[in-house]
Formats: structure tokens, C-alpha cells, sequence
């Protein structure tokens, strides 16, 4: 039977595709989750001044400082023929409303599956500002998918960027390889727990971190 025509075998690729995306980012944290945490949170600090310095990015580094949150995503990988696949891990900081200041990370797993014209291999930073309570609140979820919980926009780039962005999301990418198809809207993003765990000695959730403050 035709692959592209019976859309039951289409389907379950699909789904493989998406499961192998999420679970490849906990599996790489299992040998030493603590070193693995603390290396994202430095591979992070890095992401972000690249971005900072980037002449592209001068919307993203005027805007910055009045967000209410950012994901960091030190690395994401993504490829695809016809059927595609992404992955990675980051860390979210959110703003305390009162104080101004930016609170403890939470490692968060990316993953994400595309059907559709495109080809290739990516390896790519990525961050997400987090413009709205209501986008901020979607991450307390165990399972987040931009697009359908949140809204999710690509940020504006390049010096002839505009100032009226409306969305709860925002998504600012930079990247080396070839690849043509699908974008950020559709990621799954979970909690990492297993890092979380690891980096704060305890088990613990988004809630406890972003919301309750208990972590340091």
C-alpha cells in the first residue's frame, strides 16, 4: 500500500517521529543529569550574548527587558525528508512583577514532528519571549504545544524590523544548514524533570519554581 496515499501508516511515522524527538533530550541528560544541567545554563549564557551582539537583532535586544519571561535553547536539532523531526533542551527565566529581577531556570524538552516539502539538516539557537501572563501560564503545563495552547509569531528581524508585534510568543532563531520547511509552531515543550531534579537536589515542577519560589 502507498505510504502516501493510506494515511494510517502516514500517521503512525508521524507520531514515532515525535516520540523519538522527546525522548532523545532526556536520554542524553541520563548519565550525569547535574553536569548536563549546568552545562545548558552555561551553553545558555552563550546563546544569549550571541543574540545580544548579533546586528540582525536589534529588535530582540530593545525588547529584551520588558519581556516577562525567556527560553534559551542553547540547541536545536531539526532534519527532515518529507517526514521531519526536531529537538532539544532549554531553560525558561521569568520576571518577578514586583522586584524586576530575573528568577531560577527550568529546563524545559523540545521536540516536534512536520509533514511537507522539506529537506536537509539544522542545528540552530533558539529563544522565545514570553510576552503575556497567559504565555507565561501555558509553560506551568506538563505538555505544551506552541501554536495550539499558546501563540507563537516569529520576532521581527533585521534593522528594517517593525515595532507593532502582537503575540504571546515571540520566536528568534539562529541557525547554520540547509533546511526548508516547517517552524516552531507545533513544538511540544515539556518540563524536564529529570534535570530539574538534578539542579535544584529535589524533585520539583515548573509551578514550584516560576510560581511558589521554593528553589534556589
Amino acid at each position: 500500500m502507498d505510504l502516501f496515499t493510506d494515511r494510517r501508516p502516514r500517521a503512525a511515522l508521524f507520531a514515532l517521529i515525535l516520540s523519538a524527538t522527546m525522548i532523545l533530550p532526556a536520554t542524553a541528560a541520563a548519565a550525569d543529569p547535574l553536569r548536563d544541567a549546568e552545562a545548558v545554563v552555561s551553553a545558555a549564557r552563550r546563546t544569549l550574548g550571541r543574540f545580544q551582539a548579533d546586528p540582525e537583532m536589534s529588535w530582540f535586544r530593545d525588547h529584551i527587558g520588558a519581556t516577562m519571561a525567556v527560553l534559551i535553547v542553547p540547541k536545536r536539532i531539526r532534519a527532515g525528508l518529507i517526514f521531519g523531526g526536531s529537538g532539544g533542551v532549554g531553560v525558561l527565566l521569568a520576571r518577578d512583577s514586583a522586584s524586576g529581577e530575573w528568577g531560577q531556570p527550568v529546563f524545559y524538552n523540545l521536540g516536534g514532528a512536520s509533514l511537507g516539502l522539506q529537506a536537509g539538516g539544522e542545528r540552530s539557537e533558539v529563544v522565545l519571549l514570553i510576552q503575556s501572563q497567559a504565555g507565561l501560564d501555558s509553560f506551568l503545563s506538563s505538555n505544551l504545544q506552541l501554536g495550539a495552547e499558546a501563540a507563537v509569531a516569529a520576532g521581527p528581524v533585521g534593522a528594517g524590523a517593525g515595532e507593532n508585534v502582537s503575540s504571546e510568543i515571540l520566536t528568534f532563531v539562529r541557525s547554520k544548514g540547509l533546511y526548508a520547511g516547517a517552524s516552531l509552531d507545533g513544538t511540544v515543550i515539556q518540563p524536564a524533570s529529570e534535570r530539574n531534579a538534578a539542579y535544584y537536589g529535589s524533585e520539583v515542577t515548573a509551578t514550584d519554581i516560576l510560581v511558589r519560589k521554593i528553589v534556589q
